[in-house]
């Protein structure tokens, strides 16, 4: 084998010196207010109502 070593580069497409033209070039558009719950929040909202309420009503309907 011998003891030189080929670089071998990978070719880019289009120059580094163009990198994020675009987004740069995009107008600013302000985000929209959030509205509702969280997900996660309501998820265990959900979890606490459906499960948790309706596991306690029928154990005491069993006493």
């Amino acid at each position: 084998m011998p003891d030189t070593f080929i670089k071998f580069e990978m070719p880019s497409h289009g120059s580094i010196t163009k990198a994020g033209k675009v987004r740069s070039q995009t107008p600013k558009i302000e985000a929209k207010p959030k509205k509702g719950v969280i997900p996660r929040i309501r998820n265990r909202y959900n979890f606490t109502k459906r499960i948790l309420q309706a596991t306690s009503t029928q154990s005491s309907e069993k006493i």
